[in-house]
């Protein structure tokens, strides 16, 4: 009987998604630590904040360029394979970036630890569709995404309360420890992989990668999805720059322990992110995105009030409206390109998504620093408000895929 994929309640299926919670906690925890301590890092190095920001864009900026690489890979060693050689060798990165005293040596080793991380981004949506029963693709994949946050908020918070009692090198460097921990777990949870055989195993590796490619960028839409990746993580990564800045300052000037304390706000990423995937499996991807995007905005509206509990109730919804958008793009990315091309479908969404974390985490600090915070938020919406009326125009009527 041929594989049709791991159904919830079995024992590979909790494997599956425990394995690659540990997975995201190993990369998403090292690429965003250094998030939490930017203003730390722009004192010590002295240098200006979306110069310091450059040490998040720089990761993902190297992540967003390794992603194809890392699915060509993947198709040839295996899924699990590669993502256990890129979230090891970005783990022995991880302890190394922050011993340079100067701004460079940290872009560089950062860019470097991006190059490795993208394993896990590039396979692990391919993996998961191949893997799971297609019936709970969606649910799989909310799931998965909610993994992410959790690791997002771990690195950030780990790293932020640690550089208040010491420093932020000491901070980055307990958080590369909680991910070599989480790699382990990762390693010695996850399933062999049963819907997918190596090229190297295979009389017949189909279609030419350079065609696999060309297909997927003639496609509306996943060039639709693309986008969605691209404007919403861009917006998304800004706001997380730059908000300590914006918090420490006055009129509201909160400490830098309560600053980090709001990355809390994570949290609702990581409860909306598997309710989006279960609710794309009743009534389709393409109201649910439409409507996480509505939140977003709204949520990044509310942030324009001067007053910590309305900014902390905006960012509460932000955070959720994007990691449920971002749990059903990427999630619909791989089941709605062909077979052969999932691995590339979901490196060229994740492209995207780095490519706008790495341009709009730098060029929205720029809007910050010469126009305010006002206008900051504007630009943020604007990028909402686009991101919508391109999933109006092209996924509408688009097919869900195995939804």
């Amino acid at each position: 009987m041929s594989f049709t994929g791991h159904a919830p309640g079995s024992g590979e299926y909790r494997r599956l998604i425990i394995g690659l919670f540990f997975a995201g906690i190993a990369t998403f925890a090292q690429l965003y630590s250094p998030q939490a301590v930017l203003p730390q890092i722009a004192t010590d190095l002295a240098v200006p904040p979306a110069t310091a920001a450059l040490s998040v864009s720089a990761a993902t900026l190297g992540l967003a360029a390794s992603v194809i690489g890392w699915s060509i890979v993947a198709d040839r060693i295996g899924r699990v394979p590669a993502m256990a050689i890129g979230v090891l060798a970005a783990t022995a990165l991880g302890f190394a970036a922050p011993f340079g005293d100067r701004i460079v040596p940290l872009l560089v080793l950062r860019c470097a630890e991006g190059v490795a991380l993208g394993a896990v981004p590039a396979v692990a949506l391919a993996y998961l569709a191949e893997e799971v029963d297609a019936r709970h693709a969606a649910t799989a994949a909310g799931s998965y995404i909610a993994g992410t946050t959790v690791g997002g908020l771990l690195g950030r918070i780990v790293s932020g309360i640690v550089a208040e009692a010491a420093d932020w090198r000491t901070g980055v460097w307990v958080v590369a420890a909680l991910c070599a921990a989480s790699a382990v777990l990762f390693l010695s949870l996850t399933p062999r992989a049963r819907g997918f055989a190596p090229s190297r195993l295979r009389a017949h590796s189909g279609p030419a990668l350079g065609e696999r490619l060309l297909a997927l960028l003639r496609s509306p839409q996943q060039r639709a999805l693309h986008l969605q990746a691209f404007l919403l993580m861009g917006a998304f990564v800004a706001v997380y720059n730059y908000l300590g800045f914006h918090l420490a300052a006055p009129p509201i000037a909160l400490p830098g322990w309560l600053v980090t304390l709001l990355f809390l706000a994570y949290l609702a990423g990581t409860v909306s992110s598997p309710w989006a995937g279960a609710r794309a499996s009743r009534v389709g991807r393409y109201p649910v995105l439409l409507g996480s995007i509505g939140v977003m905005a709204l949520g990044a509206i509310l942030m324009l009030v001067p007053a910590t509990a309305v900014v902390l109730a905006g960012l509460v919804l932000f955070t959720a409206g994007f990691f449920a958008a971002h749990a059903i793009a990427s999630g619909w990315t791989p089941v709605a390109a062909p077979a052969s091309s999932r691995a590339q479908a979901s490196s060229l969404y994740y492209f995207a998504y780095y490519a706008g974390s790495s341009l709009f985490g730098w060029a929205l600090g720029l809007v910050f620093l010469q126009a305010g915070w006002a206008w900051f938020l504007i630009a943020v919406t604007v990028l909402c408000a686009a991101s919508a009326f391109v999933a109006r125009a092209v996924l509408r009527d688009a097919p869900s895929g195995r939804v």
